[in-house]
């Protein structure tokens, strides 16, 4: 079930299964702004919509996420699906056991069955009998660098997915619709490539030491100059692994006594963060600011449990796009109700640094706000930046005792010097500093590809969910059976894909999740969305029942659109 995604600028108010409660729109589909303007100015006049006038004016530009429900048809064959290969699991568990089935990866050696077992056979059901049909959909191995195509080594497998052998040939020039290579900096040439040799000949590869001790070099400190700068805040530091960034750095802020609100859509890292910190951790609904409300209202009113006294701290856990959705956070609502309740704020602009405003400053300069007003601002280095690693910015106060109290900071080795050049290099390409315009280029051709690929995908009859402004696009593909199918059809066709289902989601919304880039021409966006087309009939996975066709009474263009049934 869909949260209710609060009042905002999109005006609309919008039921739990995501559909309009008041008519205007559907599914989050806006009909045209103007007429959707005026639509919410007489139903606000009548007191239907309370939120657009209470939140409305804290965006500045427009905010549309289609969160389409799922057919309820497409719901039921799906659980029946999951169902039947349950049946057909239990029925080869019995096969293995009394070995009527050849294949036997699925049960115990021989040697082995005088051991304590580490896990109970039941938690390995999942793996051995559903995993197994579409293993080889992930994993597989690329040989070339991750731009807008790969190369992928061809294997095969003769043991139903237990292993594979690789063949010796090479799949060249698939489409790469599934790295997170927002703005194209993934290459093997360009200036990047040739400061990051250049860097690697002086300093080597690594570093072999900590930051603490002797592993703090002249190019750390600058890196974290330049990222300081970069997202208008006093200070920043550099972590040599993304996931770390936040699994390490939360247990430092946060402990007992302390109040987490997690989005329930949060990523691994934050989630694990948090339990690692000991504080107290409470759930509230994805992007629903009413359910944030009520955990804040709640959290002052009746304070810790049994002991009534106030929380040391109220802390906010919060991404810029989540990777799984493609939703944006509400990020104006956020600030507005951590500085009423007096709580703090921690964003993860894991995918939306580099990817979202219009220089690719991330959500923060999207939505026109101060950086100052997000306390603890923490981003990647894996994705727009096209190296690895992950920073925290803030005021320099949190940035200096995150250096003696952050176990990534003591305890880590520091990044390697060739990664922290390719960072600093397309850093100050989007900035402009390297004295071209190629960075800003960037960035607008990720915008256009992002609203293009979107728009047309919807055109087609798919159900895509997340923001118009996302580049990461679920598409949704719901029953077990086709989320193999659906990534075979695609390689078949020279498209990589990554598919996602249980438990990395919900077990009726499996998906596709494409991931826009820059390095992305729209020849190549055109061959894909063709192929997608083809499979998407072929498979019948355009569920969608709203069309999104040209308004004919006014010039085309990205936004005009209204909806029709089928």
């Amino acid at each position: 079930m869909r949260p209710e995604p609060g009042g905002c600028c999109c005006r609309r108010t919008v039921r739990a299964n995501g559909c309009v409660a008041n008519g205007e729109v559907r599914n989050g589909y806006v009909r045209s702004s103007a007429a959707a303007a005026a639509a919410a100015a007489a139903a606000a006049a009548a007191g239907q919509i309370h939120h657009v006038t209470q939140n409305g004016g804290l965006y500045k530009r427009p905010f549309n996420e289609a969160f389409e429900e799922t057919p309820m048809l497409v719901a039921v064959l799906t659980y029946v699906g999951y169902g039947v290969l349950t049946l057909f699991g239990y029925l080869r568990d019995f096969l293995r056991y009394w070995r009527i089935e050849k294949c036997h990866h699925a049960t115990e050696r021989e040697e082995q069955k005088d051991f304590v077992s580490l896990y109970q056979d039941f938690e390995n059901f999942y793996t051995r009998n559903l995993y197994m049909r579409i293993r080889d959909n992930w994993n597989r191995p690329i040989c070339s660098v991750p731009g807008a195509r790969v190369d992928i080594m061809e294997r095969q497998s003769h043991d139903y997915n237990w292993s594979f052998k690789y063949t010796g040939n090479i799949i060249k020039g698939v489409i790469n619709m599934g790295s997170y290579n927002y703005l194209g900096f993934a290459r093997n040439t360009g200036s990047c490539q040739e400061a990051a040799a250049k860097v690697l000949e002086e300093y080597g590869a690594g570093v072999c030491s900590t930051r603490q001790e002797i592993g703090n070099l002249d190019k750390h400190e600058e890196l974290e100059e330049l990222v300081a700068r970069f997202l208008g805040v006093e200070a920043a530091m550099a972590y040599g692994m993304g996931f770390a960034t936040n699994s390490m750095n939360i247990p430092a802020l946060v402990g007992k006594g302390c109040l987490i609100l997690s989005d329930e859509l949060n990523h691994a890292s934050l989630v694990l963060g948090a339990r690692l910190s000991g504080a107290t951790i409470r759930i509230f609904k994805h992007n629903n600011m009413q359910s944030l409300e009520k955990l804040l209202k709640d959290a002052i009113v009746y304070g810790q449990p049994r002991t009534r006294r106030p929380w040391k701290k109220i802390l906010i856990l919060v991404e810029g796009i989540y990777s799984m959705e493609g939703s944006i956070v509400r990020l104006p609502e956020v600030i507005a109700l951590k500085k009423k309740y007096k709580a703090y704020l921690y964003l993860d602009e894991a995918h939306s640094i580099g990817a979202l405003g219009p220089t690719g400053r991330g959500v923060v300069e999207y939505f026109g706000l101060d950086p100052e007003d997000v306390d603890v601002m923490m981003g990647t280095f894996t994705k727009s930046f096209g190296a690895s690693g992950g920073y925290i910015g803030g005021k320099k106060e949190l940035i200096d005792y995150l250096r003696t109290h952050s176990h990534s900071a003591v305890y880590a080795t520091s990044l390697s010097p060739p990664v922290v050049e390719q960072i600093i290099t397309s850093m100050k390409c989007i900035m402009g500093q390297d004295g071209t315009s190629l960075g800003k280029e960037c960035v607008q051709q990720l915008a256009e590809n992002t609203r293009y690929f979107r728009r047309r995908l919807k055109e087609m009859g798919f159900i895509i969910y997340g923001n118009e402004d996302s580049p990461v696009v679920p598409l949704m593909l719901y029953m077990p059976a086709k989320i193999g199918a659906f990534g075979r059809e695609m390689l078949k066709r020279n498209i990589g894909v990554v598919v996602v289902g249980f438990p990395a989601t919900p077990i009726i919304e499996s998906r596709a999740r494409f991931c826009l880039s820059a390095a992305h021409t729209k020849e190549i966006l055109d061959t894909a969305l063709k192929e997608i087309d083809e499979v998407g009939d072929l498979l019948q996975l355009k569920y969608s029942r709203h069309r999104l066709v040209p308004l004919l009474d006014r010039p085309f263009d990205e936004t005009t659109y209204e909806e029709t049934e089928d």
